[in-house]
């Protein structure tokens, strides 16, 4: 039976395709813009969801890391022959961002959730099995819009800018999700749920970017930002208010379902140089 992989492109699918082939099972991956490389055991194929998705053999699994909303409605309107396994991620802002001050964020968490309840309904009216990963902020492939911008800029410039924040951090691995993943596809217990996935490791926000910066292949200069100066750039700068007011709030992620029914541990964070170039 085959795979099939929305999103094989992204930062997760860079651990999990090589994974999945290992397996021995065939593994499909569709993209809009499918890499010119391929494997043995994996075929790409172009298309985009929920239109443009083409013809497929019976499956005994989806995975998806892209939109759920999208993702949730392609589901919704085709017939699978079969009953494949769906496993999908989301993220923790549908918990973290659920009382922000910020009205833009309260709507992103209210999106995420309203896709996960679409995904759920239409797996149910389709008699799927499905579950749901929520990550918290994940790293590791150099394709992440958090961390890695930071990084890059930081080698260009040559100056790190370390926000002070007492707010909690958990970064999660890219890879490290790819292997929950896998883990679902061999727990039937874990059919039904949305479950949490942070890191390894809790550490304030302020210690995660030193990490980073530490983890630079030249030296930076630093360039501290003290609560005082964030407070200011939150009345100054009313899109950056929700970013700089989050520093300050914790945005974790309990790991203990995903140990009790997966036996998933997280790697603790620790970065290194090579995880802010993007991989081939």
């Amino acid at each position: 039976m085959t795979t099939l992989v929305f999103g094989g492109s992204s930062q997760i699918g860079h651990f999990l395709l090589p994974r999945l082939v290992a397996r021995g099972d065939p593994v499909l991956a569709l993209s809009r813009r499918p890499p010119g490389n391929g494997q043995e055991g994996l075929r790409w194929l172009t298309g985009e969801l929920p239109a443009d998705v083409p013809a497929l053999p019976p499956l005994s699994a989806i995975i998806c890391f892209g939109p759920l909303p999208a993702f949730a409605d392609w589901l919704a309107r085709i017939a699978l022959p079969g009953t494949p396994q769906v496993i999908a991620t989301s993220s923790m802002s549908a918990e973290s961002k659920r009382n922000s001050p910020v009205a833009a964020e309260r709507a992103i968490s209210r999106q995420l959730r309203e896709g996960e309840a679409a995904l759920a309904n239409a797996c149910i009216r389709n008699g799927l099995p499905w579950t749901v990963l929520r990550p918290t902020l994940v790293y590791g492939a150099g394709l992440d819009k958090s961390l890695t911008p930071i990084a890059r800029r930081a080698l260009r410039t040559r100056c790190f800018p370390l926000p002070a924040g007492r707010g909690l951090r958990q970064p999660v691995h890219a890879d490290d999700i790819a292997q929950a993943v896998l883990a679902v596809l061999d727990s039937p217990m874990a059919a039904g749920r949305i479950l949490s996935i942070g890191g390894g490791e809790r550490l304030p926000a302020g210690e995660m970017f030193a990490r980073v910066r530490g983890s630079m292949p030249v030296a930076t200069l630093p360039l501290p930002l003290p609560a005082w100066l964030l407070r200011l750039g939150r009345g100054a700068l009313p899109r950056l208010a929700g970013p700089l007011r989050r520093l300050d709030a914790d945005l974790i992620a309990d790991n203990g379902e995903l140990q009790r029914l997966l036996g998933i541990n997280p790697r603790p964070f620790r970065p290194h140089a090579s995880m802010w170039t993007p991989k081939p």
